[in-house]
């Protein structure tokens, strides 16, 4: 099969060294740009525990001053390795939802433990510290990346593209749909998609694709992308 995987260079060497294994031709569309916020002489000692829903927010978390022993959530297996390679201990994975997450906070950590740090990018799907305030936590939300639409205009990339449209593309996040759209569109690749499936990490991400004609509309999980090989 011919894959198309949309997340940036570094997020995605792994999985292109995985699917090439197995015999797959990959192709790679970074549709996002992803850029640090600076928080100079954040305060982390204020905190109880951290919360993790993207692999994003740690790559750009300043460790020097954080004690590793500190609580963390991650929103997933995935996200829970990266944030143990940098020597944090404690950390508690949830299944790769909110929902999860969330399940997963409730159980294992009390209102009155303590100060939550939700450690996220500029634009979230979810607003999980503010649904964790309604539920009666003390917590903050530290928003150490932002993401820009990547513009690709390689014309070769697109005429290969055209000639052998992949049977499955990877979209990660609803700013990473409408940058896929816009890319569709500005290529002029709308009408060549329905014999593609589309795996979407999240209900939104799908809805601004709809327009476009797939085979089929998969939604998955943090984690999933090779058991999603099977399902077609």
């Amino acid at each position: 099969m011919h894959i198309l995987l949309t997340r940036p260079i570094e997020d995605s060497i792994e999985m292109i060294k995985k699917f090439k294994s197995l015999g797959h031709d990959v192709s790679h569309l970074p549709l996002l740009n992803i850029e640090k916020v600076n928080h100079e002489n954040f305060n982390f000692d204020s905190y109880d525990a951290f919360i993790f829903s993207s692999s994003n927010s740690i790559k750009f978390l300043d460790i020097k001053n954080i004690n590793k022993d500190i609580k963390c959530f991650s929103v997933g297996p995935s996200t829970e390795r990266k944030i143990r390679s940098l020597g944090f201990q404690n950390v508690i994975p949830a299944e790769g939802s909110v929902n999860s997450l969330i399940e997963i906070i409730q159980n294992n950590f009390d209102t009155s433990d303590g100060k939550l740090l939700y450690i996220s990018g500029e634009t979230i799907a979810y607003e999980l510290d503010k649904d964790l305030k309604n539920k009666g936590y003390n917590i903050d939300r530290l928003i150490n990346y932002k993401t820009s639409h990547n513009h690709f205009n390689d014309r070769n990339f697109i005429k290969e593209l055209k000639e052998k449209i992949p049977n499955i593309v990877y979209i990660y996040s609803e700013n990473s749909a409408k940058s896929f759209l816009k890319f569709i569109n500005n290529s002029g690749l709308k009408d060549d998609w329905m014999d593609t499936n589309l795996m979407c990490m999240g209900e939104k991400a799908s809805t601004i694709l709809n327009e476009i004609k797939w085979k089929k509309i998969f939604l998955f999980n943090p984690g999933e992308e090779e058991f999603l090989l099977y399902k077609i």
